[in-house]
């Protein structure tokens, strides 16, 4: 028996996690959020008073920002 674990990447991961995994600090994030820049629904979304961050939204909003 193999003691083996496979970790997949979270496609919805909460704010705290998300400034540790991209760079941005908190701050950032929520100014985001907050100016409409990431929309709720598309960016970010709500569960159980969470907020959870995309990152495949994310993802496609820094390929577009870059250009």
């Amino acid at each position: 028996m193999s003691d083996t674990v496979t970790v997949a990447p979270a496609r919805f991961v909460t704010i705290r996690l998300y400034a540790l995994i991209s760079g941005h600090t908190e701050k950032a994030i929520r100014r985001k959020m907050e100016r409409g820049v990431w929309l709720e629904g598309k960016h970010w979304r709500r569960a159980d008073g969470v907020i959870y961050i995309d990152t495949k939204a994310t993802e496609r909003w820094v390929e577009a920002a870059a250009g």
